[in-house]
């Protein structure tokens, strides 16, 4: 906080975040499509960070 003592005087006595709420118009989605979207999205993350390619076969087209 010492780093950036303009926002301590800003927000003195006042906390950052706050409680709130979002309203989005999704057009014709319905309720059970939304959890149903959510329920899909649960289970084991997939980790994007472990991707792949087989140089082998890109080789040929690459060296031309």
């Amino acid at each position: 906080m010492q780093e950036f003592t303009y926002l301590r005087k800003q927000y003195w006595g006042n906390h950052f975040w706050a409680r709130g709420y979002m309203a989005v118009n999704l057009g014709n989605i319905t309720d059970e499509m939304i959890q149903q979207y959510i329920d899909e999205q649960e289970g084991e993350t997939i980790n994007d960070d472990l991707f792949l390619i087989d140089y082998t076969s890109l080789s040929d087209s690459l060296c031309k």
